[in-house]
């Protein structure tokens, strides 16, 4: 899928744009067509064959050309004029995350800085703070972005490896010389991160499979290749491995290289206490004859284990818990009955209620919420009671046309620095569900992020707390929050914490989520096209009883009325018929 790279590109345009001092309205249109196609759950490369690029929120004709020329093409002349125009220098400095590009082109043009190892050198030594609108702390903020893409560069986000391997193993998967295929290493693990990619290949002709990958049209470079192993370099800088192994080895290559390192130490031990060896090509007794190794199930049984789903595979109590028969039934992606956090398209989401409900309902979903929430935090940007009525009638509207699913309203909020909502209550009392998150002011102490957040999960009329710890993978780090006290705080009122899933991304990561599920504390797993929060759940140790949206939806709104009901003492109806 060339959804990511398009993102960019129009995110990009809209930054160089925004240099050049362009039409607003035209910046604005390039930032909604990227958050648009960035979220797109279809290939985009799909849509635009069929003629739908039209059905894609913020996408008019004008970018529909520009996407059409991009996929037959490779290039967009319009970005490629703008680079032109805009000095190199300044571009990579917008790579700096939090370094606007109106900020990137002053130090362009008052210092003469035209890379970041210039900016990085002049920030340590405090000469940034001679320049007009910086002070000490955005040079410190600088310097903290630089970290960020440091440490970004040499891990990928889940989301974004995925997305970049998934046309490299479908071309794989297409040859009939294949017979299995399958990803392993950290991203079949779902780490959030992955250094690398790894795949795994049966054939009964290696040469064709290697000749197929090493000249896929992603693939910038190759860095090795023999009969059975390659190594590439992809257009979009990471590492890809391919090897093709003997069948009845296919399964003890799996585990070997799915790792963790540690994970494989240990069956190594077990391994070595029954008389057997364990390697990549095999399970083998004392006399070197292989006992198992053409799949998992049967490495994990020679050793007297039943199958650990590669998620827990990190050497964190998976292991005991399998040998004594507790490993936990992890939820699943045909668990999830429906989505808690889908934006429409007013003011600010990217599809109409209509289409998100079919698209949900496509999804074999029994439910979605439908969330709005502003923009900025300008009092003028606020929108009235009155409009914010006429959105939930408009849901209401929708749902009397679509009795097949159920279609709730709700609101995402914006939580004040003193814990407050950025709505009124009468406004909050007309939604089903809402839900909570910080979107400003991210800079506050510990203390008092701590309880700005316990404060709004403590809101009678709040139910899932978004984006808990603020973070984005190698472009934003998580605020300063005591998060113990926070889930603690979720569990005690009995609200959910989201897994936010993006190509960026999950918030909580898995560590947080185990620590979520360890404390009682219930999860919503939002917006989830890739399986993202799905996985990050199952790195947990997460079943489906403790996620909310994997509820009939009579549980869900008796759950979120009861919420109401104690703490106004008044007796729940639920959510009023649409």
């Amino acid at each position: 899928m060339k959804n990511v790279e398009i993102a960019r590109l129009f995110d990009l345009a809209a930054d160089l744009l925004e240099i050049r001092g362009d039409n607003p309205f035209r910046i604005r249109a390039y930032r909604r067509a990227a958050q648009s196609i960035e979220t797109f759950s279809e290939d985009i490369e799909v849509v635009a064959r069929e003629g739908r690029l039209d059905q894609i929120s913020g996408i008019g004709k004008d970018l529909a050309d520009k996407i059409g020329e991009y996929l037959g093409t490779g290039r967009m002349k319009d970005v490629d004029a703008l680079l032109q125009e805009i000095p190199p220098g300044v571009v990579e400095l917008m790579s700096v995350p939090g370094l606007g590009p109106k900020t990137a082109k002053l130090l362009y043009d008052k210092a003469g800085i035209r890379d970041v190892v210039t900016l990085e050198t002049l920030a340590r030594a405090g000469q940034l703070q001679s320049l007009p609108g910086i002070k000490a702390k955005a040079e410190a903020n600088i310097l903290k972005g630089i970290a960020l893409i440091r440490r970004g560069q040499e891990r990928m986000p889940l989301g974004r490896a995925l997305a970049l391997v998934e046309e490299v193993v479908a071309a794989l998967r297409a040859l009939p010389e294949v017979a299995q295929l399958e990803l392993a290493g950290s991203i079949r693990r779902r780490k959030d991160t992955v250094g690398d990619i790894d795949i795994l290949v049966t054939s009964s002709k290696p040469e064709r499979v290697m000749g197929a990958f090493t000249g896929h049209s992603q693939i910038l470079d190759v860095l090795a290749a023999g009969p059975t192993k390659a190594s590439v370099r992809h257009r979009e800088d990471i590492q890809i491995d391919l090897r093709v192994v003997e069948p009845d080895a296919f399964g003890a290559a799996l585990v070997y290289f799915t790792g963790s390192k540690q994970h494989n130490i240990r069956i190594r031990e077990m391994a070595v206490r029954k008389g057997l060896k364990i390697s990549e090509y095999g399970v083998f007794d004392e006399h070197g004859t292989r006992v198992a190794g053409a799949t998992e199930e049967d490495v994990y049984r020679a050793i007297g284990s039943p199958w650990i789903p590669p998620e827990l595979r990190e050497d964190t109590g998976e292991i005991e818990a399998a040998l004594r028969g507790a490993l936990p039934r992890l939820v699943e992606p045909a668990d999830i009955r429906g989505d808690l956090h889908e934006q429409a398209d007013a003011p600010d989401g990217v599809e109409p209620v209509e289409a998100l409900a079919d698209a949900a309902r496509a999804r074999g979903y029994q439910y979605i919420a439908v969330s709005d929430h502003r923009r900025g935090a300008t009092a003028a940007s606020v929108r009235s009671a009155d409009a914010w009525r006429a959105h939930v009638e408009r849901i209401r509207q929708v749902q009397r046309a679509r009795p097949d699913i159920t279609i709730l309203a709700s609101i995402e909020c914006d939580i004040l620095p003193d814990g407050s909502m950025d709505h009124p209550d009468e406004v909050l009392a007309d939604v089903d569900i809402v839900v909570a998150a910080v979107r400003s002011e991210r800079a506050q102490p510990r203390s008092e992020m701590t309880q700005r957040i316990c404060r709004a999960l403590a809101h009678p009329r709040v139910h899932i707390l978004s984006h808990p710890t603020g973070r984005r993978v190698g472009s934003r780090e998580p605020y300063d929050v005591d998060l113990d006290e926070v889930l603690q705080t979720a569990r005690h009122q009995g609200k959910a914490v989201a897994i936010d899933a993006s190509p960026e991304g999950t918030d909580l990561d898995d560590v947080q989520t185990r620590r979520a599920a360890d404390l009682g504390a219930l999860v919503a797993i939002s917006t989830d096209a890739q399986g993202l929060g799905v996985s990050t759940a199952r790195r947990a140790w997460i079943g489906p009883a403790q996620v909310v949206n994997t509820w009939p939806v009579q549980k869900l709104l008796g759950w979120a009325g009861r919420m109401l009901a104690v703490r106004s003492g008044k007796a729940s109806t639920g959510r009023r018929d649409p």
